[in-house]
């Protein structure tokens, strides 16, 4: 939803986990949290990037100004009778309604300029198509983080002011990635930290007040939502448009700089993939599924793109079949921006997508099914000697499976041993060519800003005089005969492109909140008493309690008129404090070695009774849900003044197989945790 909420309330934007759980990296060292190290790029630079996304940023800015000013105009229009203030606010609108689409303009101008993000090298490439990072306001949580620590956790919120702002720090850092490894995991590192967020300060049903506010990658229009989903789709969304960044600034003269493009096309259209597969009622366009479609689409044919960069740089030009392989690379590339055109051509996309983009993609559409032509007839007029080594029927055979249909004329296999008729079809083929580049050339000359664009057209030309001079060649002054039609190529590819999802498990984070306590525990679905003091001292029989797992150490038993069972424990309940000391971290050995060397005096224990936890949790509600095992390595330190102890962590609701192992169970108001792989940790006294 945009603005302020609606009288109708929109959907906000959800994020489904997949059936598979996710996993999602730790770092945790022992000692004080150190936080990331990572940060943003200098806002001050100015580098052509950064004036780039400071023009975008400002004309953001102005959008959503003459939005707000359009949205107050027609609620005045509609609620007004008299006629003269009627015909004053509509004269209004039609002065802002002109601002927007200026400004529209300009800002598709600026998506356009994909020279930005070329690379510096002097190889001479096709441009290829990036995306602009979306853009973002600032977000203040001090407050409603607070507020979340003090009511539910019960903790001072004081004392998590350096993690409050070492939180809104990353967000301000992850505004201004850089364009390079770096800046990926810097979106990756925050993107991973809004798990965390999510599981302590989100619970299912209850948002915090914030809105989030978005600006579209392409239109500027504003979007805004309290949904975190929306937060993390836009992150999201921003890991795809830096991996396009990322892959065409690279150098495809050589096979290192076209494999780097590749891997970073791929995963771009994982990320879009990703987001489109998992995330719903996106307040954006730029997130929608048709405009994601698109995006995915896109990538997969620059990655098919840079395959044939790759085909021409790796293979010999001088034998018969594989000129032919290289002509079917070329027609692939062809189709696939064919299917990216007939995408953007849609109804929800077609007024969306830039018309330079679409130029674009349809330029290219026409140029490389003109290279597929063009190398049909250096293969079949150029490598008459390759023919005669490879044999007939081998050459043959390639050129039987080279066309769609057959072409008009004598038999292929007539058309091999004949070098007149070898040169008539691939006369017919170059004269496609030069009719494809000619297109190509036409399509381009109508957008204006494909026609800045040097390097496209210093390509375009030189391919289509190369075509021409090679047509010129093939023309003889006694040749009468019309040029036939030749029929269209097989398009085919030795390297089919790969969808790579995103995968969270490259970048480790360590929980920023983790002092509040395990998560398995201390997270905003579960709600506990507070903490109670109780007195324990060891009697003739042992204090009289059975302590089972880790982080916090669960009460398992007491014994019916024990130590324990007088001085108030129950089964279910959790130890969090010894002596005062904060024992939330605690490995269950730890503890057990305390309360044995506990003197006659006695010792206190803090504990708290775990009244209520979702273990259903709602998968759209959770972006990432992490395993059991892993869960435990994800924070493994507490804040304690002898220093931060480690222990693994008990996950409600995974189920344990083996050992006689069982699912979390409800008993009455405590939980029962999965013993049957704990019997090491099982202790009696």
């Amino acid at each position: 939803m945009m603005g302020e909420e609606p009288a109708t309330r929109q959907p906000e934007m959800s994020d489904a986990g997949s059936d598979e759980e996710l996993a999602l990296p730790a770092r945790m060292e022992e000692g004080s949290h150190n936080g990331s190290i990572r940060k943003g790029c200098d806002p001050c630079s100015q580098t052509q990037r950064s004036k780039l996304q400071h023009r975008r940023a400002r004309i953001n800015q102005q959008i959503n100004k003459e939005m707000r000013m359009r949205a107050g105009a027609e609620n005045l229009f509609r609620a007004t009778t008299n006629n003269k203030v009627k015909e004053t606010v509509a004269l209004e609108l039609s002065f802002v309604n002109s601002n927007l689409q200026l400004l529209k303009e300009e800002l598709e101008e600026l998506n356009s300029n994909m020279e930005v993000y070329q690379t510096e090298s002097e190889a001479i490439n096709v441009p290829m198509i990036p995306l602009g990072l979306k853009e973002t306001k600032e977000v203040d949580l001090t407050v409603p983080l607070k507020d979340v620590i003090c009511e539910h956790y019960g903790e001072d919120s004081s004392l998590f002011d350096k993690e409050i702002k070492e939180f809104m720090e990353l967000r301000q850092a992850m505004r201004t990635p850089s364009r390079n490894e770096a800046g990926l995991e810097l979106l990756m590192e925050y993107y991973n930290q809004l798990y965390y967020l999510d599981q302590r300060f989100f619970p299912p049903h209850r948002t915090l007040g914030v809105h989030f506010h978005w600006y579209d990658s392409l239109t500027g229009v504003p979007s805004c939502q309290r949904a975190l989903a929306f937060e993390k789709g836009s992150v999201l969304f921003n890991v795809g448009a830096l991996y396009t960044q990322i892959g065409a600034r690279q150098d495809r003269s050589a096979t290192a700089g076209i494999d780097r493009a590749i891997d970073a096309f791929q995963r771009a259209a994982g990320a879009f993939n990703y987001l489109k597969e998992n995330f719903s009622n996106a307040p954006s366009l730029d997130m929608s599924g048709p405009s994601l479609c698109m995006l995915v689409r896109l990538m997969i044919a620059q990655v098919q793109e840079c395959v044939f960069e790759r085909v021409t740089l790796t293979t010999p030009d001088t034998h018969f079949i594989t000129q032919l392989q290289v002509a079917k690379e070329a027609a692939r590339v062809s189709d696939v921006y064919s299917l990216v055109l007939q995408t953007m051509s849609q109804t929800l996309v077609k007024d969306y997508v830039p018309f330079s983009w679409a130029s674009m993609v349809q330029v290219k559409a026409e140029h490389f099914r003109a290279l597929s032509h063009y190398n049909a007839a250096v293969a079949l007029c150029d490598h008459t000697q390759s023919i005669e080594e490879g044999g007939d029927e081998e050459s043959a055979k390639a050129l039987f499976q080279f066309h769609v249909s057959s072409p008009a004329g004598p038999p292929l296999s007539q058309v091999l041993r004949d070098p007149e008729d070898r040169r008539k079809l691939g006369k017919a083929h170059l004269r496609c060519a030069v009719i494809r580049h000619e297109e190509a050339m036409r399509v381009h000359g109508l957008c204006k800003i494909l026609r800045k664009m040097d390097i496209l057209q210093e390509v375009l030309s030189f391919m289509y005089k190369r075509s021409l001079d090679k047509y010129s060649e093939m023309d003889r002054e006694d040749d009468f005969d019309e040029t036939a039609e030749a029929p269209e190529i097989h398009s085919q590819t030795q390297h089919k492109p790969d969808i790579t999802p995103p995968n969270f498990s490259t970048v480790p984070v360590t929980d920023i909140f983790q002092r509040l306590g395990p998560l398995s525990v201390f997270c905003a679905r579960a709600r506990w008493g507070p903490v109670r003091v109780v007195s324990l001292q060891r009697g003739d029989g042992g204090l009289g309690l059975t302590l089972r797992g880790d982080s916090p150490v669960l009460v398992a038993g007491v014994v019916p008129g024990g130590c324990a069972q007088e001085a108030g424990l129950r089964e279910g309940d959790y130890i969090v404090a010894v002596d005062g000391e904060d024992f939330k971290w605690a490995k269950h050995g730890e503890v057990v070695h305390i309360l044995k060397s506990c003197s006659d005096r006695g010792i206190q224990l803090g504990i708290i009774t775990l009244h209520t936890h979702d273990t259903q949790v709602d998968r759209r509600q959770v972006m990432l849900s992490p395993s059991g095992d892993e869960a435990n390595a994800l924070q493994r330190t507490i804040g304690r003044a002898k220093g931060q102890r480690t222990a693994p962590l008990l996950n409600w609701n995974r189920k344990k197989t083996g050992g006689g192992g069982r699912a979390t169970k409800r008993l009455g108001s405590t939980f029962s945790l999965p013993f049957g792989n704990l019997r090491d940790c099982e202790s009696m006294y």
